[in-house]
């Protein structure tokens, strides 16, 4: 029987490499995968193995590290291409053979700088800083131009020494170097490096034949290329691709025929860049797919393979896509964190077994630019997986787990992973806790998936999961186990004002959980991301909402939103026409709506139905009832603070795996 994920697992041909499928890692920041010298760290060495056994054809080492990128800082920070050369050699052998043994490629990425993306950085003209616009960048002279790109071409020659069979040049998208050098908006030379096209792609041409002459003809170098910038002006990114300043369509395909005609032997494209940061790195809102029809109309006018990235994980849609001739592979980033073994389980026929990325970006691009360790919201051994495992448990206890939401079922699960006898006791009639309202909006369905996937490994792991049971201190204690972990979770907060209790008035999770309201007009009280998420889906049933918030911009409180995200729901609740009133306080709740105190003073709301989004507050805990009485308790989850489903995986993984 034919697979219907056959047209994945074909290979390919990129030059003369041969990949042994059509799935591709895709290049992330990830600094824990490198040590002080540049080297590839015991972690490093796990995480691309992890991934390499877990079925990609092709991997890519991310752009940001001391291996490969020329200019972290400044322009001319150093001839000399690595800290410690023959460390990172050393451990580039030792990965390589890893690889090897699955049949994985490689291929790192050699980056020519951020510009204006990183404050200090050169770019092609004075042009604004990216968050900084009141600075402007200063420009790169001739000489420094060509100082970097013969670093580029020394460090590609001294990577195929060390045994990689190609690169990638980093790269004309997200609004790097190159990029900028590339649009007409960003660069503003009068000499060979600006004016027409060709001029502008210069850089890319010189890189190309310095890579060539240095490593030969048979070694592979590819290009990351953005087919669209999707922007308006400098941060301004541009919803539906209007009023575009940077790079058009038609543009990024005679930039695709130009470096085809260069010699370049692959393009990796998708699309956006800092500016566009939600086509960049798009999360959930945006559909899955998107980027296919730019691929598609790639591929008519080159003849090299064409990679695609950017929320490709969709096993279905990518094998049509590739059956169609619209793409030859798959570029998957994110989806490789959440779930290294991703390509493996489609090989298998088994897709329902991947552990989905839910487009949160929170512990992977969102964490980096916070200044966080990042990884993966839904996989806490990402990015570490050396240091960060799970072992088998040398004593087999029996363990309770109070609470069927994402923390206990994660608890759960691990517990049985490492050899536990394990019971989960929901007192609901259902698994998944706010999953799973937070994923009743058509743009949160991956939250959806994750508790179906999670109610799945629970079946195959045996884990006693036992619904519409509520635990009392007694009872648990009755049960006799050697651990009981609490993630009992957290109920949405009422606030104490005059007509709360009225019938108009429901919490967030009722809304979205419970029977569909009726009334057009809706007030929904709290702009935090879910309150802005709840307004958006409202609004995008063709209801009439108003959203208040106490402070003076939405999505300010609770757990930062990424600005990829934050961005991208900030334009959907505009085009959705919710109209936004902050600095406004709920004071009572009237029989016509809402009266609320703003800074003008008390106005009265209209509206058939209030709903509540005003943060969410933890369930009792039993844990001072369980003390002293002879058994482990930990807790875990928003019971021990309410957080996001990242910190929720995260303290149910970190304490699962001691236990």
């Amino acid at each position: 029987m034919t697979s219907p994920y056959a047209p994945l697992l074909q290979p390919l041909e990129i030059g003369k490499l041969t990949l042994k499928n059509r799935f591709c890692m895709g290049p992330l920041t990830m600094p824990s995968v490198h040590g002080p010298f540049g080297e590839f760290s015991p972690d490093g060495l796990a995480y691309f193995e992890a991934r390499a056994k877990g079925g990609f054809g092709l991997l890519y080492t991310g752009a940001f590290h001391p291996d490969t990128l020329v200019d972290p800082v400044h322009p001319l920070d150093s001839k000399q291409p690595l800290k410690a050369p023959k460390t990172f050699q050393r451990t580039a052998v030792e990965l390589l053979e890893r690889l090897d043994a699955y049949g994985a490629k490689m291929l790192p990425q050699v980056s020519m700088g951020y510009g204006r993306n990183a404050p200090g950085c050169f770019c092609p003209s004075e042009i604004p800083y990216y968050h900084d616009p009141a600075r402007l960048a200063p420009a790169l002279t001739k000489d420094q131009i060509r100082q970097k790109i013969d670093q580029m071409i020394a460090t590609a020659a001294f990577l195929k020494q060390c045994g990689f069979p190609g690169i990638e040049v980093h790269a004309m998208h997200w609004g790097y170097l190159l990029d900028q050098f590339a649009m007409t908006f960003m660069n503003h030379r009068t000499d060979e490096y600006g004016g027409d096209l060709e001029n502008r792609l210069r850089c890319a041409r010189e890189i190309l034949e310095g890579v060539k002459a240095a490593c030969g003809p048979d070694f592979v170098v590819s290009m990351r290329l953005a087919l669209k910038s999707y922007i308006k002006g400098y941060n301004q990114p541009s919803l539906h691709g209007e009023d575009e300043v940077g790079r058009t369509l038609e543009e990024g395909l005679e930039i695709a025929r130009r470096l085809e005609a260069y010699g370049y032997d692959c393009l990796s494209v998708d699309f956006g860049q800092y500016d566009s940061f939600y086509y960049a790195a798009p999360p959930c809102y945006m559909e899955k797919g998107r980027v296919i029809d730019l691929a598609a109309a790639c591929k008519q006018v080159v003849s090299i393979p064409v990679l695609c990235g950017g929320r490709m994980n969709d096993p279905a849609l990518a094998a049509q896509a590739i059956a169609d001739g619209k793409l030859d592979a798959i570029v998957l980033g994110r989806p490789s964190l959440a779930d290294p073994d991703y390509a493996q389980k489609v090989a298998m026929g088994c897709p329902e077994d991947i552990r989905p990325c839910i487009g949160c970006n929170q512990g992977c691009i969102g964490a980096l630019k916070a200044g966080r360790r990042a990884g993966c919201a839904v996989n806490p051994q990402a990015a570490r997986e050396a240091a960060f495992a799970l072992t088998p448990a040398l004593e087999k206890k029996t363990v309770l787990v109070v609470g069927g939401g994402v923390a206990g079922m994660e608890a759960a699960r691990c517990a049985a992973l490492r050899g536990h006898a394990v019971t989960l006791c929901e007192a609901g009639e259902k698994l998944g806790g706010n999953l799973i309202p937070a994923g009743a909006h058509d743009f949160k369905a991956e939250l959806a998936e994750l508790n179906a996937w999670y109610q799945r490994q629970l079946a195959k792991l045996g884990v006693t999961v036992e619904t519409g049971t509520a635990l009392s201190a007694q009872d648990i204690l009755a049960r006799k186990p050697d651990a009981v972990v609490l993630a009992m979770g957290a109920v949405p907060a009422v606030p104490p004002v005059p007509g709360i209790q009225d019938e108009k008035v429901v919490d967030c999770v009722t809304a979205l959980t419970g029977p569909a309201l009726a009334g057009e007009a809706i007030l929904v009280v709290g702009g935090g991301l879910v309150g802005c998420e709840t307004a958006l889906g409202f609004a995008q049933q063709g209801k009439k909402v108003t959203l208040v918030e106490a402070l003076p911009d939405i999505l300010s409180a609770g757990i930062p939103v990424p600005e990829m995200n934050s961005s991208m729901l900030r334009d959907l609740l505009d085009e959705a026409g919710v109209t936004i009133r902050t600095r406004c306080r709920l004071a009572r709740i009237t029989p016509a709506g809402a009266v609320v105190q703003g800074p003008e003073g008390e106005t009265e709301l209209s509206a058939q139905h209030v709903v509540l989004a005003v943060g969410f507050r933890p369930r009792p805990s039993l844990a001072d009832q369980l003390a002293g009485q002879g058994i482990a308790v930990y807790q875990v989850g928003d019971g021990e603070k309410v957080g996001s489903v990242m910190t929720a995986i995260g303290t149910a993984y970190t304490v699962s795996r001691q236990l």
